[in-house]
């Protein structure tokens, strides 16, 4: 049975451009290959630019969802 990864949750409410994109490279530095983060902000910035650095870095954008006014992504950490 493959075992369940933890997703690490970033809150990015209420930062701006460019804070997002550098708390989120900060945070998936941390994380094992192969693991999740899932980064929520409310800067409508971040559609464009939280997508463009996780294909720039080689990260994998699984999922991009928003919640009443807050923006949700899910990334896996690309393998080593």
């Amino acid at each position: 049975m493959k075992e369940e990864k933890e997703v690490h949750m970033l809150d990015c409410v209420g930062l701006y451009c460019p804070a997002p994109v550098m708390n989120a490279r900060e945070t998936i530095e941390k994380l094992a290959p192969g693991d999740m983060m899932e980064v929520v902000a409310d800067d409508q910035a971040t559609q464009e630019d939280i997508p463009r650095w996780a294909k720039r870095t080689g990260h994998t954008l699984l999922k991009a969802w928003k919640v009443g006014d807050e923006f949700h992504y899910l990334i896996q950490k690309k393998e080593s």
